[in-house]
């Protein structure tokens, strides 16, 4: 009986054993996976901030500074690029132009703040304020003018970019309100 008894002592004793080294391998394997998953997360909100970084200097500095030899910095050569009133660009050449029209009839236009700024994965938002003063003549592309009214806007935007491993954007939405923004610089 005492045989019976510390056989089976020893049996339990080795499941004990292969039961604890089992769980500690799968802690270990477990631990693993957490570990990766924490340092995945880590260099995911290492790339989102520096994206988002990169939208700071985009609107506070390339484009309030109109310095368009910087877009670079933060749009691909061949940037996808929504507008707001619904037409889409391809191209960082085309997207130039376009920006750079902004500024004939207000410019001091600027993006100075993003009070929003949202990330995930690659994607990021950012919300802020575009304002400026309508002091010079606004072309409507039929040679005609609309005479500047000297008055200011200050809109909502929120701009979303796709961004590429290499820290430019692929593809960028633009969103602001066009009619709220012709309504302060026309009539307000």
């Amino acid at each position: 009986m005492k045989t019976a008894f510390v056989t089976r002592g020893l049996l339990a004793a080795a499941f004990l054993t292969m039961f604890t080294a089992q769980a500690q391998n799968k802690k270990s394997v477990a631990s693993d996976k957490a570990l990766k998953q924490i340092k995945e997360l880590a260099a995911s909100n290492a790339v989102i901030s520096k994206n988002l970084a990169t939208f700071d200097t985009l609107d506070y500095t390339v484009f309030s500074n109109r310095d368009w030899t910087r877009l670079h910095e933060s749009h691909s050569k061949d940037i996808l690029v929504h507008f707001p009133d619904g037409h889409t660009e391809k191209g960082i050449e085309q997207h130039i132009k376009t920006l750079d029209a902004m500024f004939v009839y207000a410019p001091d236009t600027r993006i100075k703040q993003h009070p929003l700024k949202l990330g995930s994965g690659n994607m990021t938002a950012v919300m802020g304020y575009m304002e400026g003063t309508f002091t010079k003549p606004m072309p409507l592309g039929d040679g005609t003018f609309i005479q500047p009214t000297g008055k200011k806007f200050k809109l909502q935007m929120a701009t979303i970019g796709i961004w590429n491993e290499d820290g430019t954007m692929s593809e960028e939405y633009l969103f602001w309100d066009n009619q709220s923004y012709m309504d302060q610089i026309m009539f307000k």
